[in-house]
């Protein structure tokens, strides 16, 4: 259990956090309680100055002398309580403020301080009573709501989290912490939209409370709006010009944005006042590999911190892929089978190392290389889906179905194994099968977008239940806004509708979103065929020809067209 010196430190960040004398007290100050007892003053001012010296024993000693002599005092309760609380006796301060407050019910410290004990010890029941009993006696008792706001979120109760400190917010409007955790709380629900609206009126309180500013970060970050977080790191580094960790977030920022250049410049920057902070050069290196263009200065940042840490996996396993993509495979294998069993990167050194295999020519032993894994975490359900991955490419779909079935055995509400096998049983063509596998996916997800999109695609294509197919798909584009290949089937339904517009505006989309899919390309020939729009179509179909060679199919339509010229 943790011990803490002021219970309500932790919760108010911006408040100095001092030995905690009591609620209202402070160092220095030697506070005369009330009530007619010459002797409870006297020892109270002895242990007063016990406690100022950090001899907390003799301290509450003599608070309990004190409190003997004046034993209905809530004051001398809390100030007793408080010490039992810095030496760790949260047991002794809980059962002395329940019994002040026998005496004491509206004595407001003594509910603040009971229910932070309570809060301290997760007992979390009591402390929402007793928190709720300060709003009673005092609805201005600040700190309480913030603790229910607290208690509520521990709880996953995030909406009576949120109506709490809303009913702060009536209280105090311009409540900085108020605000704050407002913020947090939605941050915590996804509602990334109101975060954002709460993480900036916090700042407007106070624009230079850097909590807030990470987190808004984060919340940007998280809805892909790198340029705001950018805009946001760059302005606080204004005012902090030697704060390395925002510099650090603003490279990071960068690098998310693909602006990789811009990155690797900040984390030069960096580098040049601090050569030995890791993570600043290892986001050098990924900024360098991510770019495509410098693998081997990617590769020569990632040596140079394998040097200085050589267990910094995710040096190693982007060291890996550089020699990869420099074509140097057995460089790259080797420092792959260098990464443990141990690291969280040992599924993806495993199956890179696979890749790189078959990408030679080795097959079989790609295969051999998930299943050596697979004995080592057993059970692993991305190692499953690969391996399935693997069979499926073979056109061995039997035994992509099987291992993805041993994978469901160990994790069978895993919704990953369960769409790879409805891909595998429409490979096999096996639709209505394909269909309840996707079907178990959005039981388990219903905003697995993916799903959502391969069954209205699937009814599209065969021209059934086409209303309740866009419906699917709509869903889906508004959880992936921006998936060509989402969009590809929202054009498709439109198609086979006989919705043209629409089914050209949404394929031309998906055209520009996947330039390199065949199948779009197609497409989208196909509705220019459609509107008689000869010249485009045949366009599209040859793009789609020169993509895939061996689509006979768009050959024939090719031919089709022309001669109707």
């Amino acid at each position: 259990m943790k011990k803490t010196l002021t219970i309500f430190c932790f919760l108010l960040p911006l408040m100095a956090c001092a030995p905690f004398l009591g609620p209202g007290t402070h160092p220095g100050e030697i506070p005369v309680p009330g009530g007619p007892s010459v002797e409870a003053a006297y020892h109270y001012s002895l242990g007063v100055r016990h406690a100022l010296n950090g001899n907390i024993a003799e301290a509450i000693e003599e608070y309990k002398a004190a409190l003997l002599s004046d034993p209905q005092s809530p004051f001398l309760a809390v100030e007793l309580a408080s010490l039992y609380v810095r030496s760790g006796q949260f047991e002794e301060a809980a059962a002395l403020c329940e019994k002040s407050l026998l005496h004491n019910p509206n004595y407001l410290d003594l509910h603040l301080l009971l229910g932070g004990i309570y809060f301290e010890t997760r007992d979390f029941l009591r402390a929402e009573r007793q928190f709720r009993e300060a709003i009673r006696v005092d609805p201005k008792a600040l700190e309480s709501y913030l603790y229910l706001s607290v208690i509520f979120a521990e709880e996953k109760k995030y909406g009576e989290s949120i109506g709490i400190l809303k009913e702060l917010l009536r209280v105090d409007p311009n409540n900085l912490m108020g605000s704050y955790y407002l913020a947090k709380r939605y941050a915590e629900m996804k509602a990334y939209g109101e975060a954002e609206l709460w993480y900036k009126k916090t700042l407007k309180i106070k624009p230079d409370f850097e909590s807030a500013v990470i987190d808004l970060g984060v919340v940007y970050e998280a809805q892909h709006k790198f340029n705001e977080a950018v805009e946001l790191y760059k302005k606080y580094i204004e005012s902090h010009p030697g704060r390395v960790d925002m510099k650090l977030r603003l490279g990071k920022a960068y690098l998310q944005d693909r602006k990789y250049l811009e990155s690797a410049k900040v984390m030069g920057e960096i580098l040049r006042v601090d050569p030995t902070n890791r993570e600043v050069r290892l986001t050098m290196g990924m900024a360098f590999f991510f770019s495509g263009k410098d693998y081997d200065r990617a590769a020569e940042e990632f040596r140079t911190l394998l040097k200085q840490d050589p267990f910094e996996h995710r040096a190693r396993y982007f060291l890996a892929l550089s020699y990869g993509e420099k074509k140097l495979y057995t460089e790259a294998l080797a420092e792959l089978d260098k990464i443990p069993e141990a690291s969280d990167l040992y599924d993806d050194a495993r199956i890179q190392a696979a890749l790189i295999l078959r990408k030679i020519g080795k097959p079989d032993e790609a295969v051999a290389v998930i299943k050596d894994a697979l004995m080592k975490r057993k059970g692993d359900p991305d190692l499953f889906n690969f391996l399935s991955v693997l069979y499926q490419e073979d056109g061995k779909l039997a035994e992509a179905e099987q291992v993805l079935k041993e994978g469901l055995v160990f994790s069978p509400r895993n919704t990953d194994l369960h769409y790879r096998l409805g891909v595998i049983y429409e490979a096999a063509n096996r639709f209505d099968e394909s269909i309840r596998e996707m079907e178990e996916v959005l039981k388990l997800d219903p905003n697995h977008a993916d799903a959502l999109n391969f069954i209205g695609y699937s009814l599209a294509e065969r021209g059934v239940k086409l209303d309740e197919a866009e419906k699917m798909i709509k869903k889906a584009l508004q959880l992936k806004p921006g998936s060509g290949y989402i969009t590809d089937s929202l054009g498709w339904v439109y198609f086979k509708q006989n919705k043209n517009d629409l089914a050209l505006r949404y394929l031309k989309e998906a055209a520009s979103l996947m330039p390199e899919d065949p199948l779009i390309q197609e497409h989208l020939g196909d509705i220019y065929a459609r509107m008689g729009m000869i010249k485009e179509a045949v366009a599209a179909y040859r793009a789609a020809l020169k993509l895939n060679p061996r689509q006979e199919s768009v050959a024939t339509k090719i031919e089709r067209l022309l001669k109707k010229k």
